[in-house]
């Protein structure tokens, strides 16, 4: 019977696909024992051969990998230097004392990845709906039913099984298209918002701020999601000739789907993927469980790079062209950043994080600070 059960639930998971943002797992629940490193996929360097190192505000980034440690401590890799960074003040001094950089490279050998950015966003919204505000922000839905493989199945611990219960057989869980069009009693509300564009992009990026017409600003962080794969919009608008080369980023398309609302629906459920909140006590948190810094953390490949760890990112600005060479802190994860140089900047909150992120898509190279034994 276990085995009949496992083939229909693999069944189901295949067809329903992953989440595109990573839940927040409770330390306590997830500790990483154990850092296996590719080390064809590596190469030592020194610090003076990272463009940039020495100008960097070392002070700052020793301030961020402190917060982080809250939680990476968990992990044996990080709790001995975790420690040692309680008492220190010198950023200098203590990364390159304690820390061993290694350059990341691709399955070919070379040094240059993807680097994309997020961003926090603000949406404006009431705890009632009316005429402007009619876009609701829900809660994980009471009918969802969610399965961790992991205990049974260890080789799927990355994965995780959401579906619904109809007519005692268990099925995918409902689309944004029928969420959407046909909205189930076991959904609670949070809020409504008015604009669809922007609550896409809030399920996008994952939290978010809203201000309410009262004057409360409250935080939204990801729950849950409906376990259909995410899909991004923008090579399907290009496609359809709703926007050109020049138009693709979150802003081109943003503008578009305001400008043409009869193309809204049709456009948004190319992305089946729906994303579920909670109200939160603090601003945008990423995977490790930490508040998010702003021009300080990432989001990595967690089978690349575990949370913690200490990485210095050398890329562009995506508006200026401008170097950014600094020392960062891996705290989060997202469905579309797989590879070894690979990762999302988080920019921070509100509209000036929005135009830097939504055009960020800039080519850069990745050097990972290995903890001294």
């Amino acid at each position: 019977m276990k085995s009949l059960v496992f083939i229909s639930l693999i069944a189901l998971f295949i067809f329903s696909g992953c989440a595109t943002k990573e839940k927040v797992i409770p330390e306590e629940q997830k500790i990483e024992k154990e850092v296996k490193t590719d080390t064809k996929k590596m190469q030592a360097v020194g610090f003076n051969e990272i463009e940039g190192f020495y100008s960097d505000d070392l002070a700052h980034a020793l301030d961020v990998f402190k917060k982080d440690c809250t939680k990476s401590k968990r992990n044996e890799l990080f709790r001995e230097v975790c420690q040692k960074a309680e008492n220190e003040t010198d950023g200098r001094k203590f990364f390159t004392i304690n820390f061993q950089p290694y350059k990341l490279l691709d399955d070919n050998a070379l040094d240059e990845g993807i680097i994309t950015g997020y961003y926090e966003p603000l949406l404006y919204g009431s705890l009632k709906k009316n005429n402007r505000y009619k876009y609701p922000v829900y809660k994980t839905p009471k009918d969802m039913m969610i399965v961790d493989f992991v205990s049974a199945y260890p080789e799927l611990k990355t994965y995780k099984l959401r579906g619904k219960i109809v007519d005692n057989k268990v099925i995918p869980y409902d689309s944004r298209a029928q969420i959407e069009s046909n909205p189930s009693k076991n959904l609670e509300i949070i809020a409504y918002v008015d604009n669809k564009v922007d609550l896409f992009l809030l399920h996008v990026q994952g939290s978010g701020k809203i201000l309410l017409d009262n004057g409360e600003l409250i935080n939204v962080g990801y729950a849950e999601q409906n376990g259909r794969k995410f899909k991004g919009i923008g090579t399907y608008m290009l496609n359809h000739g709703y926007i050109g080369k020049d138009e693709l980023s979150a802003q081109g398309m943003k503008k578009y789907l305001d400008k043409n609302p009869s193309k809204m629906d049709e456009v948004l459920n190319q992305n089946e993927s729906y994303v579920f909140f909670h109200k939160s006590n603090q601003g945008a948190t990423g995977s490790l469980g930490t508040q998010l810094t702003a021009k300080r953390n990432l989001a990595v490949d967690r089978s690349v790079i575990p949370l913690g760890m200490p990485v210095f990112l050398s890329t562009k600005n995506p508006i200026d062209k401008k170097p950014i060479n600094q020392l960062m802190v891996a705290a989060d994860v997202g469905g579309a950043i797989k590879g070894n140089i690979r990762a999302d900047f988080f920019w921070g909150y509100g509209e000036d994080a929005f135009a830097y992120a939504g055009k960020m898509k800039e080519k850069g190279k990745m050097y990972i600070l290995m903890p001294k034994k």
